[in-house]
């Protein structure tokens, strides 16, 4: 893939316009993937969970990301000539460095059962993309794997069994679908030294090699744009990978959106970018300030050594706080094992206002000429 991206997530995106949502340019009324692609944006990135129901077919939520509902959102993209990433959590609901729980149904596999449970799902998964016209143009294969993924077989420190687990979803994206690119993705960009020692283990336990190296970073708390400056600089040069800010957000307000979710308080997580960890980070939580962080963070890919920064995806710019969507439901919750409760967590860190209206860091974006 040659083109500099100018990415977005927008896996919530029907979930949130199914429960009302409407997007606006200038005060005109648009569909937010056509606004969005005005201001630059070239890829859409969409998360995959394998089976995001409990068995009797309640939604784990958090935008019900099954392969129906991700394909969907592809040949939307697809027929405005936007390309898609495709983002490979080999979970039943979210996968970060702080959970990769199994899917239900591979949760009694050992080390070889999951290696070949994760080449048959990413085989299989990619077979139906071609057969539907709808493959991406790039995939990753994992979700910030930096603790592992496939807990507890594939977690850090076990690096054999992560790098047999992401060698089986790279040779399955080079047999079923050769030619698309492979990305493996960590989060917390800033930190050089967490970057170096897991790819030298990965590389050490001979992983398998891959295209691009995925980074996230979200100022609230992934240090300074300096640490993710110098880490990006050097891994690029270390690894002779081209680098993609896979995961990236700014906050544009810290006014409170609780009377767009119409959630109680013990109902609503709040939102993640709060007024303390603003306080820690060299950009306003205003419209502004927003812009500037996102020109920032362009200036920063465009300086990376040999040509090798190749773009962003911001994340979630269109995850609006309507009554409806959420992170996820208590029966997601419960699947994670993590703490409720749902709603929103994300708004004030959206490229639409609360009430969708585009803000100036799209300007920035579609501006910027790498």
């Amino acid at each position: 893939m040659d083109a500099w991206i100018k990415g977005m997530d927008l896996s919530f995106l029907s979930e949130v316009e199914h429960c009302g949502g409407k997007f606006y340019d200038h005060g005109k009324q648009g569909d937010a993937m056509a606004i969005l692609k005005s201001y630059g944006m070239n890829l859409v990135r969409l998360r995959l969970w394998n089976d995001p129901f409990t068995p009797e077919g309640v939604s784990y939520g958090g935008g019900g990301c099954d392969i129906g509902r991700v394909l969907a959102m592809a040949r939307r993209a697809r027929d405005m000539g936007i390309g898609w990433m495709l983002d490979f959590h080999y979970s039943d609901c979210w996968a970060d460095p702080g959970k990769q729980v199994p899917p239900k149904a591979w949760q009694d596999l050992d080390a070889d059962g999951m290696a070949e449970a994760v080449y048959e799902y990413t085989a299989g998964t990619l077979a139906r993309c071609r057969r539907e016209h709808v493959l991406p143009r790039i995939v990753a294969v994992g979700n910030e794997v930096t603790n592992g993924l496939l807990w507890p077989l594939g977690k850090v420190p076990a690096y054999g069994n992560i790098a047999r687990f992401i060698g089986a979803g790279i040779r399955a994206v080079r047999d079923a679908a050769p030619g698309v690119p492979v990305m493996v993705h960590l989060d917390n960009g800033g930190n050089n030294a967490l970057y170096r020692s897991w790819f030298d283990a990965y590389f050490a336990h001979v992983g398998e090699d891959f295209d691009y190296i995925g980074l996230s970073y979200y100022p609230f708390w992934h240090g300074t744009p300096g640490m993710l400056r110098e880490n990006m600089n050097d891994i690029a040069l270390r690894y002779g990978k081209d680098l993609i800010l896979t995961e990236v957000s700014m906050g544009h307000t810290l006014r409170d959106y609780r009377e767009y979710e119409k959630l109680e308080s013990a109902e609503r997580k709040g939102m993640a970018a709060t007024k303390e960890l603003a306080a820690k980070v060299p950009f306003a939580m205003t419209p502004e300030g927003q812009a500037e962080f996102m020109r920032e963070i362009l200036a920063i890919l465009r300086e990376v050594p040999e040509g090798r920064g190749r773009g962003f995806c911001y994340w979630e710019p269109a995850w609006l706080p309507v009554p409806g969507s959420s992170w996820a439901s208590p029966e997601g919750v419960a699947y994670m094992g993590e703490k409720g409760p749902g709603g929103n967590e994300w708004a004030n860190q959206a490229l639409f206002d609360y009430d969708g209206n585009a803000l100036p860091a799209l300007e920035v974006i579609r501006d910027f000429v790498p």
